[in-house]
């Protein structure tokens, strides 16, 4: 459910009409609802009640927006972050270091001594050598880092390969056959605080089979590490739970994945940890552009719009589905190729979809956008980069400014020896 809804035949975000953004911000913008962004976050930690002991920490990646980290932290969520930069935005969000988690395959000294400077709550370790490294900067600092060690259970999630993340052939964690080793020898070190055992295959799952193959093979290694005589007290369990993007998809409820998790970890004796990041903010977004001209092709017309490839990467990269509606339907429906103004082929949304009608001028939306959106675009072709808005009832604010090419230009340097 979100809170993007036609009313008198224009499509609101909860109670702004998006011509108006349209107008006082220009296009192409992300728009994201407030409702929409706090009902999921509430929906997801709700039903997760029903396990004992639980951290929720949102995967900044999927939208590192500050007002959106705003909402979020005040429900309670921490934060899971790949990069300094993620860190600081939420720190800067209000969400205390001990509830963010520090995960990533490539997390720099650098990094590592900034974050244990911060009091980070977690680091989620991808190798042993990264453990080992971990250990002598907490130990230069005189500080203990708490970790989990991330296995590869070599599962398939069944979802994109360029977002499967479980897989053997993946580079994310430790082979699961030498993780009761290098578990043993990390809890060694004085200077870290292995604490458990940390995965994620992925994102976008449809199924709950593979995660519950996962956490299966996840709980049977921590008991065979609790029988070597190591403590396993935190097992997390990372996030992954798809959403739909096409008009009757169904995936797993978050009441259902509770479910399987419930049945699966009864026995465990642990705080399970989550980092759901689409799930919460898929569809609180949308990305509203204009369309420039509609043109003809040699099988179905070009609907050629102002938002492009550098806004929205996904279909780009992943070949990804995101519904394309009309803001003000006029009536009747096209069969069009849906591109965007970059000089590649891949600057391409859609082909022989079936659409609204629209033509030069009209406004119209990417849905569910909320997730993998702004947080991946760039300025291509010196394309400027998207705003972001936020809509609370009647209320709206800018929440990103649009960076002009003026601006990134303002920011490059030519030496003296090209004058």
């Amino acid at each position: 459910m979100d809170h993007f809804e036609y009313r008198g035949g224009v499509l609101h975000a909860e109670d702004v009409p998006l011509p108006l953004i349209a107008a006082e911000v220009g296009t192409p913008v992300y728009v994201y609802s407030r409702a929409t962004l706090t009902r999921h976050a509430r929906v997801f930690r709700d039903a997760l009640a029903v396990l004992p002991r639980v951290h929720l920490a949102f995967a900044v990646k999927s939208n590192p927006n500050l007002a959106v980290l705003k909402v979020l932290a005040a429900e309670g969520y921490g934060a899971d972050v790949v990069s300094a930069g993620e860190m600081d935005r939420a720190l800067a969000a209000g969400i205390p270091a001990a509830d963010v988690v520090f995960s990533g395959v490539g997390k720099t000294a650098a990094e590592m001594r900034r974050a244990l400077q911060a009091g980070c709550g977690q680091f989620n370790l991808e190798s042993e050598e990264e453990g080992e490294e971990l250990a002598e900067i907490a130990e230069e600092l005189g500080l203990v880092a708490t970790a989990t060690l991330r296995i590869n259970p070599d599962v398939d999630a069944g979802t994109h390969a360029k977002i499967s993340t479980g897989k053997a052939e993946n580079k994310f964690g430790v082979p699961y056959d030498r993780a009761a080793g290098i578990y043993a020898r990390l809890s060694a070190l004085p200077g870290l605080n292995l604490r458990g055992l940390a995965l994620h295959i992925g994102s976008q799952l449809s199924k709950l089979d593979p995660l519950e193959a996962a956490f299966t093979k996840a709980g049977a290694l921590m008991q065979a590490i609790r029988a070597d005589g190591f403590a396993v007290t935190h097992m997390d369990l990372g996030g992954g739970v798809g959403v739909p993007y096409k008009a009757g998809e169904v995936f797993p409820q978050p009441a259902e994945y509770a479910a399987m998790i419930a049945r699966v970890t009864q026995d465990w004796d642990a705080t399970l940890m989550f980092e759901p990041g689409r799930l919460i903010t898929g569809n609180t977004g949308v990305l509203l552009t204009e369309v420039v001209r509609v043109k003809q092709g040699a099988l179905h017309p070009w609907v050629v719009v102002d938002a492009a490839m550098n806004d929205l990467a996904r279909p780009a990269m992943y070949d990804a589905w995101h519904d394309f509606s009309a803001v003000a339907p006029k009536g009747g429906t096209m069969t069009a190729n849906i591109v965007g103004p970059i000089c590649e082929s891949s600057d391409t949304f859609a082909m022989a979809r079936e659409i609204d009608v629209v033509a030069r001028g009209h406004l119209a939306v990417f849905r569910t956008a909320g997730a993998y959106g702004a947080t991946m675009a760039n300025t291509y072709n010196s394309r400027p980069m998207v705003p972001e808005v936020m809509v609370d009832g009647a209320k709206w604010a800018v929440v990103a400014d649009r960076i002009e090419p003026a601006t990134i230009l303002s920011a490059e340097r030519v030496p003296d020896w090209l004058a």
